[in-house]
């Protein structure tokens, strides 16, 4: 890699790092283990600034002596920072009360999960949580921006926010999930180290709380999106708000329109393999009763958090038996299954760059009942093995590669492998009974819906419950989970585009290939290809897989 370039791969890598420095800790970057993420707008716009100038940097460097890697390097490095900025551009934090993904929420999951090396990473917590407590009390201030301007939160997602800030600071302060660190190294004293983190939690981050809860209560709330204009169309700027994030997440050029039209496709064409399969599980072909009975009867219904992990794991251990024959490049770290009662209903934790820690995919047992016992093999192929797990540990271990590529996260690409690998699971022979098969499908169905349920919330300005009701009606999530997914899409616009339409470019350039190359074509080498150079928007993955199998 020429000089500049490399200096400035190395420059960016740190720029993100200081970004989310909660991410580079759970990357095993140390060397902003004493920060947390600064939300303010004074921090924000000068991470604009400086994206921008790192993809103009990109841009200015010459490309005709650099070779594949470095141009793909090159543009990968234009593509995140400008994206990077234009998304920073809609100060989503002003409006972004998220019960989904937000920290309230989320950290008490990473804290116990942050490597502690050395002592004075361990140290570091102290400032971390200082840091925490910062980004509350500016979080507050974000909002009251949102207030000013005319842009505010989902009612549901301020409520249901404050309902966990509520159950935070009820927490015995000795409980506190903050404190709940991973073990420590020798040279420290654990108890005076947790001893002065209780005192940040007691003396900033528990006021900071309360000043976040106050602001939603008393100022924001009775401003806040009612469930008939929940979406970003009904905000100042939100068509083209939307628009941006369309192009981000599924980092194509495609308007909210075609993709809800490609959604639409996608769910009618999901009703014939319904009525294939449905006999044999349900005994119906009819598929309105295909999906109730999967939705409805017990039997088919997990009881057990226990049996939820076990399952998965099973599942996992069956695809790691036949890598070998769909794979030339496996990772070297192992991946394991873990049961959570927060956040998402399944998702991946990447492993530490410093082989400190393996990944690990979550399964959100909290409602064991809503788990389908047919949902758990699909979940365990796209979470874990073949999935993300598969994908982000090999990205990871690439040698040659700048860090930033290895760590790099192109939505569509990641997602879009994670679903086109359930569907490459039938085909590797691992489902093991009908009814599994049928997950797939149901798998699906979520995906095409959620392309049609999201630009219907934040492009055509649906309500709520229109898009419950939708999701209820074309597959078979519960209704307990249709919420709970529908609130995950209202809070997180953008993002659930990213799955179906990234599945659909992934088989378009797997097909496009096997046209090229006829009787040349090889699987391995092909899902060696799409793995081999980190995550990529689908543009550059099309023409870097053309250049791999000509």
């Amino acid at each position: 890699m020429t000089d500049d370039l490399a200096q400035l791969a190395d420059d960016y890598q740190r720029f993100r790092y200081r970004q989310n420095p909660l991410w580079a800790h759970m990357s095993g970057e140390y060397s902003v283990a004493g920060a947390y993420t600064d939300v303010s707008r004074a921090a924000e716009d000068a991470a604009i600034a400086e994206a921008r100038d790192f993809a103009e940097r990109a841009e200015a460097i010459d490309e005709s002596g650099l070779d594949e890697q470095e141009r793909l390097s090159r543009a990968m490095l234009s593509w995140d920072a400008r994206s990077t900025a234009e998304v920073a551009e809609l100060h989503s934090a002003d409006y972004g009360a998220n019960p989904i993904f937000g920290a309230q929420t989320s950290l008490g999951m990473y804290v116990p999960k942050l490597s502690l090396p050395t002592p004075e990473v361990a140290e570091a917590m102290v400032d971390k949580l200082a840091g925490i407590a910062t980004y509350f009390t500016d979080l507050a201030e974000r909002h009251r921006d949102g207030v000013a301007s005319g842009r505010t939160p989902a009612a549901f997602a301020v409520a249901d926010t404050i309902k966990q800030l509520d159950d935070w600071l009820a927490e015995p302060l000795a409980d506190d999930r903050l404190l709940a660190i991973g073990s420590t190294p020798d040279g420290i004293d654990r108890d005076a180290l947790v001893g002065r983190m209780r005192d940040v939690v007691e003396e900033q981050v528990r006021p900071a709380l309360a000043t976040y809860r106050h602001v939603l209560s008393d100022e924001v709330m009775h401003h806040a999106r009612e469930d008939e204009n929940v979406g970003l169309v009904h905000l100042p700027g939100g068509e083209e708000a939307y628009r941006t994030l369309a192009r981000f997440y599924t980092t194509t050029e495609m308007s909210p329109q075609e993709i809800h039209e490609i959604g639409l496709d996608q769910v009618a064409s999901l009703a014939e393999e319904y009525a294939e399969l449905g006999p044999d599980v349900v005994g119906s072909a009819d598929v309105a009763t295909i999906l109730a009975a999967l939705r409805d009867d017990p039997a088919l219904h997990h009881t057990d958090p226990d049996e939820i992990v076990a399952d998965s794991k099973a599942a996992m251990d069956k695809a790691k038996a036949v890598m070998g024959d769909w794979f030339g490049r496996l990772p070297k770290s192992d991946c394991d299954v873990e049961a959570t009662t927060s956040g998402a209903v399944a998702y991946y934790f990447r492993p530490a760059m410093d082989g400190s820690r393996g990944g690990v995919f979550f399964m959100n047992v909290s409602d064991p009942e809503g788990w389908g016992r047919y949902q758990i093999e699909a979940t365990a192929y796209h979470e874990g093995i073949p999935g993300h797990h598969l994908q982000i540990a090999i990205a990871q271990e690439l040698e040659d590669l700048p860090d930033f590529r290895k760590t790099a996260f192109c939505v569509a690409y990641s997602e879009g492998w994670g679903l086109y690998t359930e569907r490459l699971a039938d085909e590797m022979g691992l489902y093991t009974t009908p009814m599994d098969r049928i997950g797939m499908l149901a798998a699906d169905s979520m995906r095409a819906c959620r392309l049609v349920v999201d630009t219907g919330m934040h492009a055509m300005g649906w309500s709520r419950q229109q898009a419950v009701d939708y999701l209820v009606a074309n597959s078979p999530l519960p209704l307990s989970h249709a919420i709970a997914e529908i609130d995950r899409y209202a809070v997180t616009p953008g993002q659930a585009l990213s799955y179906m339409i990234g599945r659909l470019e992934i088989l378009r350039i797997r097909e496009a290939a096997q046209q090229r190359q006829g009787d040349r074509f090889d699987i391995k080498a092909f899902h060696d290809a799409v793995l081999d150079s980190g995550a990529l928007p689908l543009g550059l993955l099309a023409s870097h897989v053309e250049s791999r199998l000509p």
